[in-house]
């Protein structure tokens, strides 16, 4: 699996393999200037489908940071409602759940939860005797509620007072319920429906661990997933170079916000010296893609971009701002190797790893991509800058045609085979075929444009 930069650059990547293979020459490369590279996912980003086990010790895993949930009172046998999705008042009268039904949890210790409605409110009571009401804009104590569960999925909610909620006769939800409720069919009793339970990234591992649990895992991983042995068992199969995805929080090592944990640095910092320095440097030859792939926000709600709760957030200026100086804070620490070895270890940064089309505009990405190669090229006039399409309903033309910058830019296409009903019934080899017949007329096209080089940073099958 070979990558090569070129007037086009051809990338395939399945799971965690990245592929790469270019016609023209590569800046900082020797020799046939071809790049062969892999993508080390799930090493300093986490994603849960990758290393599953890193979350079997999380007590209550099943109720992680954006997991969704229904409640349906038992005495009442229907479900509890945020009307209008949220920003009014709370019901206990639907028969059927849908999205004003469902809640998103924010998880703040295993046992205690706030609830976020389809419109972003949170379900908010201000005392014993209170009606429940979803109308505050951020979670704090009145916000906050203890669960306490049956193993046949029911539930009790309460307030971290100790009194306990009820779903009334009137089909109010109120924390006025007398006593301590038993399991029977009484009004503080609830059916608890987890629809969905997707997201297990960097925000659910450590926020489900507590800190200093999630510390020692992740150092664990973090020193064992990827080793010298690895770089050793790459250059032995041609590869020189590596894809790195890393999140924001990299920045403001060793004690980034809470809840992500420090190390990621020291482990990048690892992985360019094995590459270039010394005795590793003459071995191995290895050369990194740094690629952010979580942005402060979160630019498309998924666990890789470790999202809180599946929320995009990640296009407001201060989130912006933020993401700039991260990439301000990755170019001028490693253009520094890049000027310290003879062949680079820097090939180049991708600002932003699959921005939502449905919640990232395009004017405030072309603008945040426009600043991030001048800040990459304040510190290097020779790594590549590269710029990942949106995501969803978006022409890959629209980064093409942009205008980002004069040179070494590449536009990161992604494909993924694996989300579309066509592939279903294609084997891998079917897929394979597809991917270079059927993409080359695009890929051409792009290329006769004299524009960017183009690249496949991504394609599932």
């Amino acid at each position: 699996m070979e990558l090569v930069f070129g007037k086009w650059v051809f990338a395939f990547s399945l799971s965690c393999w990245l592929i790469f293979s270019v016609a023209l020459s590569v800046e900082g490369l020797h020799g046939d200037a071809k790049v062969r590279g892999v993508n080390l996912g799930g090493w300093l980003v986490i994603e849960g489908w990758i290393k599953p086990s890193l979350f079997d010790g999380i007590p209550n895993g099943d109720m992680l940071d954006g997991t969704q949930v229904q409640f349906k009172s038992v005495t009442l046998q229907k479900y509890v409602s945020a009307e209008n999705g949220g920003g009014m008042g709370v019901s206990v009268d639907r028969d059927v759940a849908f999205s004003w039904e469902t809640f998103t949890l924010w998880r703040v210790t295993e046992s205690e939860f706030q609830f976020r409605t389809s419109q972003g409110q949170f379900l908010s009571c201000d005392g014993e005797g209170c009606s429940l009401s979803a109308t505050a804009k951020s979670p704090s104590s009145p916000e906050t509620f203890v669960i306490e569960r049956n193993n046949n999925g029911r539930v009790h909610i309460k307030l971290t007072s100790g009194t306990y909620l009820q779903g009334t006769l009137a089909n109010q939800l109120t924390a006025d319920y007398p006593g301590v409720p038993g399991w029977d069919a009484n009004a503080a009793t609830f059916g608890m429906t987890i629809v969905a339970n997707n997201l297990h990234g960097d925000y659910q591992l450590a926020n489900g661990y507590g800190h200093n649990r999630a510390k020692e895992v992740l150092k664990r991983h973090r020193n064992s997933f990827i080793t010298i042995e690895d770089f050793n068992f790459l250059y032995r199969h041609g590869i020189n170079t590596v894809r790195i995805p890393v999140g924001w929080w990299i920045a403001y090592d060793p004690d980034p916000p809470a809840p992500f944990i420090g190390g990621t640095l020291e482990a990048l910092d690892n992985a360019f010296f094995l590459g270039t320095v010394g005795l590793v440097f003459i071995a191995y030859s290895i050369m990194c893609i740094i690629d952010l792939h979580a942005a402060p926000g979160s630019q498309n709600g998924m666990e890789h971009s470790a999202s809180r709760d599946g929320w995009t957030d990640w296009p407001t200026s201060d989130h912006v701002s933020q993401t700039l100086h991260v990439i301000d804070f990755l170019a001028s620490r490693y253009a520094l190797v890049v000027l310290y070895a003879k062949n680079p270890a820097l090939l180049g940064i991708e600002l932003l790893n699959e921005p939502s089309a449905a919640t990232v505009p395009l004017d405030i990405l072309v603008s945040y991509y426009k600043q991030g190669y001048q800040i990459v090229r304040k510190h290097s006039s020779t790594a590549y800058v590269i710029m990942c399409q949106r995501i969803g309903n978006a022409d890959p033309l629209e980064l093409y045609q942009a205008n980002i910058g004069s040179h070494n830019i590449v536009v990161d296409l992604h494909y993924y085979n694996l989300f579309d009903l066509f592939f279903v019934n294609m084997s891998a080899m079917d897929n394979i075929q597809f991917i270079y017949r059927s993409r080359e007329a695009q890929l051409q096209a792009l290329n006769s444009a004299n524009g960017p080089l183009v690249f496949i940073g991504e394609s599932c099958f």
